[in-house]
């Protein structure tokens, strides 16, 4: 395989990340919004999926971070990338199924860890700046996400005791558009970013741009679309879980907890660091439930989403790290096809086992019922229509492993039982 071949074949891998993080994503922005009825959920993926597209094109310092502030670029060979973007893409996929809201952004970062690791050992990675740009944001973000929205929270719950609940509705509705709108452009600053840093950290290694070149036109465009195309499909499964299994939010609570995500989502990329949107939105909306008095928080729900948390930087980074070894052990043309295959195969294998159970925006929005773990009865769909049959809880982090017939009997976290399709296809809008 030629070089030219070998850095497109990198390229459109990239895109494909992109495209992912994309539907993996649209909850942080919108699952709210949808959870109360502000917006329908196929006018609030779209919303979101354009604000992503201008948010591409506001900043790139979470590139540079990505591209030259956590692995050296120096060692990186196009092998190398790819290994790292298929362990990102599959993590990604695997917690998209289970209705995970796990963060695309340590999935990415921790496949291309694991990959340079495998290739050239802990001195191609920059731990410096995997500390200080990755793991500490990963810790504070959710901390203070919880605090501001809380705060927030609660400030507006106080403001609006006594005031007529129809009233209320219809004010934070058209309050939570904008916010919503907000997050969905900070998340098009933060997240389209990250791919744009590993294309141009490719055409570095292969020799396409010099090593202090920056981002290309073609690249931001190229990612911000493919970013904007896999948020208008809605990754149902991750929406229901932040908008029906942590909290039952109305929209108070939802307007806090988005602007608490923008406020704390433009900051970050303004320093470039390389947060994980979904920690801030996941931090935002358990924050709007501890603010709000008689709020229920579903610990639980939240405790298994933490525990994915962990897991994905070193579960990236496993799958990265098999992915170059493969690569190595095969060597040449075939072992960068065969790495290219395994991403292909798992990644069909995910979306078919998405068919059994699904969701979609006809059932996104049914009663979360964590404690029977079955199917519960239909009700009438977002869109007004009746549904089919209903969700029961979305299954609790499995590895790749256990994607397959197995998955019906993982633990609990939330899916649904419709006939139809979630996943990243056509099926999924």
């Amino acid at each position: 395989m030629t070089e030219t071949l070998l850095l497109a074949l990198v390229v459109v891998t990239a895109l494909a990340f992109d495209f992912t993080n994309g539907f993996h994503d649209t909850g942080n922005a919108m699952a709210t919004s949808i959870a109360t009825r502000a917006l329908k959920p196929k006018t609030a993926v779209a919303l979101s999926a354009v604000l992503n597209l201008v948010g591409a094109f506001l900043s790139l310092a979470v590139a540079a971070t990505i591209a030259k502030g956590i692995v050296d670029a120096g060692v990186i060979t196009l092998p190398v990338v790819l290994a790292g973007l298929v362990g990102g893409i599959v993590w990604n996929l695997i917690t998209w199924l289970l209705g995970i809201p796990s963060s695309s952004s340590h999935a990415l970062v921790g496949g291309m860890v694991g990959a340079v690791l495998a290739a050239v050992g802990t001195s191609g990675v920059l731990w410096t700046g995997v500390v200080s740009k990755v793991l500490v944001p990963a810790l504070l973000a959710p901390l203070i996400a919880i605090a501001v929205a809380g705060l927030g929270t609660w400030c507006v719950a106080k403001l609006t005791r006594g005031v007529p609940q129809d009233l209320t509705n219809r004010g934070f509705r058209w309050g939570q558009i904008g916010s919503a709108s907000l997050v969905s452009l900070a998340h098009g600053t933060n997240d389209a970013q990250k791919s744009m840093g590993i294309i141009l950290l490719a055409l570095i290694a292969g020799g396409a741009v010099p090593a202090d070149s920056g981002v290309p036109v073609w690249v931001i465009l190229s990612c911000a679309v493919a970013m904007a195309l896999g948020t208008y499909l809605g990754g149902w499964r991750v929406i229901r879980t932040l908008g029906k299994g942590l909290v039952e939010i109305d929209t108070r609570q939802g307007m806090a907890a988005e602007t608490s995500s923008a406020a704390v989502i433009l900051l970050s990329s303004h320093f470039g660091f390389s947060l994980s949107t979904t920690h801030v939105a996941t931090g935002s909306v358990l924050g709007s439930g501890v603010g709000m008095p008689g709020a229920k928080v579903r610990w639980s729900v939240a405790g298994r989403m933490f525990v994915a948390w962990m897991l994905t930087l070193p579960a990236a980074g496993l799958v990265g790290a098999l992915c170059h070894w493969l690569e190595s052990a095969i060597g040449g043309t075939a072992g960068t096809l065969a790495v290219f295959g395994v991403l292909v195969i798992s990644s069909a294998a995910i979306w078919l086992v998405s068919r059994r159970k699904p969701v979609d925006h006809t059932n996104v929005n049914e009663e979360w019922d964590e404690e029977r773990g079955a199917d519960i009865e239909p009700v009438a769909a977002t869109t007004g229509e009746a549904g089919g049959e209903r969700v029961g809880p979305v299954p609790a982090l499995a590895t790749a492993s256990s994607v397959g017939p197995a998955i019906e009997s993982v633990g609990t976290i939330g899916t649904v039982g419709a006939p139809g399709a979630d996943a990243p296809s056509k099926g999924d809008n």
